[in-house]
């Protein structure tokens, strides 16, 4: 316990310093005044009596400063003394000061802004006990990926594997609740009991399904979301064991989930087993949007699993050839798959606002180093009245600390403002996105960025002020000398000039990209075209016949609302843009019959007439479906119970037709889906061919062959309504839903949306990353615009003398015009040959995220260079105009 009485004289030492000061002056002064009397004693005058005991006694003010050194807190008080000067000097330069703390707020506040969406996207793992260890599945094949699992699949799997402690499978669903209040759709999901347990999860009231609620016969249960048990039910204590209808069925509540816990994003998760009794699940090559979810063992690493995984899909592959041919496990770690779309994406947002900070820096580094040559004469007294270099460097470095202080502060205020900007542009498109906010995370970041920025611009004027020659500069006039040290300065805006050169060319490769997006074709006509969805609940719609009465009630109503050109009905996957298709394999009749795994594959579509009027597909070839393509001919029909039994005719795209019959009449060919028994299985006519439509991305290459089949002979409960209008369709929306309404009052609609707005929301990724990277390169190229003018104005400045001399002898004005230009331009050039040779790298890291455009295209490389040069030649010329007016003889009877 030794260490405490010296804590406790360091702790009175630096609080109560006015009080020991004037206790040591006491003593100095008595000290001084004995002497004084011996002197007076021994027989000197007064005068001299004080004097020869001064210089007995020593220097004072070094014997002071000693003693409070061993007061062990000096440093303490030399580094508020240096914050207080700093201070005073950038209170006193409130022009630089202003400048400077708004450069460095941009670049910090822009990185800042990245960093929070970096950190809650990518780096913060996932809201689930040790979320490292989850793991997702799919199916994949020797081309393709992201294939949902057959559930005999899932189970041998399952039942084999030996690296998961926990695997089971969910399927977004959506559901209708009603008897709580107006029904509403709930987003859902259909889950194992082993889902729940992978996640470590516990519910806030209640509990989740068990396995045996998990298996086919068992009574129906449900698991709530929070958000629904406070909204719709209040939060009743009592919701335990209540019961809610649920797309027509009741299910008793179980639990209630916390809040924040959104997997599926849904509302509702239900057990998957009930549903597993349906015979078609019970095919191996049915595949019904299943996805796994597992929890590895502790110590088991990915690649393990992988292998582990591997080895039974190739035993089911054997066992299996029909349906399992080629076909393998996909298993990645479960933050990759919710964030792998943008994940590239934002490390090369990063690296592009890191430049940004860089060129911030060096912009005021710049401005320091020009204030340092003017405060040269200062630093040379400091120097010759004793200031030691370490001294007049931690003084520089304070003012630099200062300065980056302020500037983080400013930049977080500017951050957040970002958050919003970033927030508008992404829109759903941005995941984890409600988990991105300033917290002490991104603080602590802004905090280091501040302390690292101050070091980086603060070491130059710091190198300056060590490298100073005492006397020359005390012997230099009172403009001070820039010898030997204008090439930091140089470099520093050659640095600059490089890096804004690089961001420039990513900026342009993007906005050609974007561009060039725009102009694809989607195959559709988005303008005026409403959208929304119903969900048909099982008690009141079990049979196709009653489904299709609906759908065509629905429409008729619809198509006779004043201002409404064409409405139709549609299935939820068959909407453009939607990226969720539905895939289906088929056979041509007359052809060879390849084996399981080598049959091609179609989207599937099912559509009611007129669903190519409202969306402006064109109709190449045939007729488009009416209403007499419907199921009369399945009357008396033994298998018309049977799924797809009603299908006889199809509309093909024009890919379709070019791919199975190039240079022929596809119409009246014939198709067969293999599904369910031979003798079951429907062929159906192809009787139209239709343009090509954008399934998920307008930025998709090639692709299924795109088929579609009358909703009037196969609906599905899930549903989509699309409506072509006069006028803006969201000024309708209100008739229309009165219109579902006066059908069946509990039929929800949602997933409400004009097409306009599912283009802009596909395109979103793509505009967010252009509008990011080209805010970053504009404000890259208006830093170091500002950096070259500020550079150029100090050397003129610096160089009045000569220039005036210049001009004296003969030099006229267009000769110091260029004179100062070429200069600049010099450095330029230099910047933009090295920024060059940067983007060629840089311009393949976005090879991912450009669209139709090459890394190299030399148009965005030439234009990049002409405008920067425009830029950098207005920098220059403001400057050089001034040099022109300088008056010869005032500039020589000034020096």
């Amino acid at each position: 316990m030794n260490w405490l009485p010296t804590l406790q004289r360091r702790l009175s030492a630096l609080f109560h310093k006015q009080k020991l000061d004037a206790r040591m002056d006491d003593e100095i002064r008595s000290h001084i005044d004995m002497q004084t009397q011996e002197n007076i004693v021994a027989g000197m005058k007064p005068e001299e009596a004080r004097y020869a005991a001064l210089r007995q006694f020593g220097w004072v003010e070094s014997l002071k400063e000693t003693c409070r050194d061993q007061r062990g807190v000096g440093w303490i008080e030399d580094f508020g003394q240096d914050i207080r000067y700093g201070a005073r000097m950038l209170y006193k330069y409130p022009g630089f000061t202003a400048i400077a703390i708004l450069t460095l707020a941009l670049g910090v506040g822009a990185n800042t802004a990245i960093f929070s969406v970096v950190d809650a996207v990518l780096l913060r793992p996932l809201a689930y006990p040790d979320s490292g260890q989850l793991v997702w599945l799919c199916e994949r094949g020797p081309d393709w990926s992201g294939g949902s699992i057959s559930y005999p699949n899932f189970t041998d799997w399952r039942d084999q594997q030996s690296v998961f402690e926990k695997f089971g499978v969910y399927n977004g669903n959506n559901f209708t609740l009603t008897g709580a209040g107006e029904p509403i759709r709930l987003a859902g999901a259909l889950m194992s009991a082993d889902v729940f347990a992978a996640l470590r999860t516990q519910p806030e009231i209640g509990r989740v399904f068990r396995e045996d609620e998990d298996n086919p016969g068992a009574p129906p249960v449900a698991v709530i979301s929070h958000a629904l048990w406070q909204n719709r039910f209040g939060g009743q204590a009592g919701i335990l064991n209540q019961t809610i209808s649920l797309s027509g069925k009741a299910y008793t509540i179980l639990g209630v989930m916390p809040a924040g816990f959104e997997f599926q994003n849904s509302d509702v998760w239900l057990p998957v087993g009930p549903y597993s009794a349906q015979s078609s699940w019970q095919k191996r090559d049915n595949h019904p949007g299943l996805f796994g979810l597992a929890r590895l063992k502790p110590g088991v690493t990915l690649e393990k699993a992988r292998v582990n995984l591997d080895v039974i899909a190739v035993r089911l592959e054997q066992q299996y050839p029909e349906s399992n041919k080629t076909r393998g496990v996909q298993i990645d770690r479960l933050l990759d798959i919710q964030v792998g779309n943008v994940r590239r994406a934002l490390w090369i947002l990063f690296g592009a606002v890191s430049f940004v900070l860089v060129i911030a820096c060096a912009n005021v580094a710049n401005l320091l180093l020009a204030r340092a040559a003017a405060r040269e004469k200062e630093m040379a007294v400091r120097g010759a009245l004793g200031a030691g270099q370490w001294r007049m460097t931690r003084q520089l470095l304070a003012e630099s600390g200062l300065l980056a202080l302020l500037g983080a502060i400013v930049g977080l205020l500017f951050a957040k403002g970002a958050l919003h900007v970033v927030a508008a542009l992404a829109g759903e498109s941005m995941p984890r996105a409600a988990e991105i906010s300033l917290d002490l995370r991104v603080l602590l970041f802004s905090g280091l960025v501040a302390v690292v920025t101050g070091i980086l611009f603060g070491l130059a004027p710091a190198w300056h002020a060590r490298r100073a020659d005492l006397q020359g500069t005390l012997k230099e006039t009172a403009r001070g000398t820039t010898s030997g040290r204008a090439g930091l300065r140089q470099g520093l805006v050659i640095a600059e000039v490089a890096l804004t050169f690089v961001l420039l060319v990513g900026a342009g490769l993007l906005l050609l990209s974007f561009h060039r997006l725009l102009q694809v074709n989607p195959g559709f006509v988005a303008d005026r075209v409403l959208t929304f969805q119903i969900n048909f609940p099982g008690g009141k719609y079990q049979t196709a016949e009653q489904q299709i009465l609906f759908c065509q009630a629905l429409r008729e109503k619809l198509r006779a609302l004043p201002g409404v050109l064409a409405a139709s009905l549609v299935s939820q996957n068959t909407i453009p843009l939607h990226e969720g298709g539905w895939d289906m394999r088929f056979l041509i009749e007359g052809r060879p019959e390849p084996p399981p795994h080598l049959q091609p594959s179609l989207q599937f579509h099912l559509i009611a007439p007129d669903y190519f009027r409202v969306m402006g597909i064109p109709l190449f070839q045939g007729r488009d479906f009416t209403e007499q393509d419907n199921r009369e001919h399945l009357r008396g029909a033994s298998s018309g119970d049977e799924w797809g039994a009603g299908l006889n005719s199809i509309i093909i795209d024009e890919e379709f037709a070019k791919r199975y019959w190039p240079n022929q009449n596809p119409l009246g060919q014939r198709v067969r889906i293999p599904w369910g028994e031979r003798a079951k299985q429907p062929v159906v006519t192809i009787v139209g061919v239709v343009g090509r439509v954008k399934e998920n991305r307008l930025s998709e290459q090639g692709g299924m062959v795109q088929a579609y089949f009358p909703m009037y002979q196969q609906p599905l409960g899930n549903m989509a309504v699309v409506v072509k209008t006069t006028s803006e369709p969201a000024a309708m929306l209100t008739t229309m839903r009165q219109q579902v309404s006066q059908l069946d009052p509990a039929l929800p609609i949602f997933g409400i949306s004009t097409m306009k707005e599912m283009r802009d929301h596909n395109v979103a990724p793509d505009r967010l990353n252009l509008a990011l990277l080209g805010g970053f390169a504009v404000l890259a190229l208006v830093l170091a615009a500002v950096g070259l003018y500020g550079l150029l104005s100090f050397t003129v400045t610096q160089r009045q003398r000569e220039i005036g001399v210049r001009m004296a002898l003969g030099a006229q004005r267009f000769e110091v015009l260029n004179l100062v230009v070429g200069q600049g331009m010099r450095l330029v050039f230099i910047g933009a040959f090295i920024g060059l040779l940067g983007s060629f790298a840089f311009t393949r890291v976005l090879t991912s995220v450009l669209f139709n455009v090459k890394p190299t295209d030399p148009l965005t490389f030439v234009t990049v260079t002409l405008s920067l040069c425009v830029v950098a030649l207005l920098a220059c010329y403001i400057p050089a105009r001034r040099a022109t007016k300088i008056d010869p003889m005032v500039a020589l009877r000034y020096e």
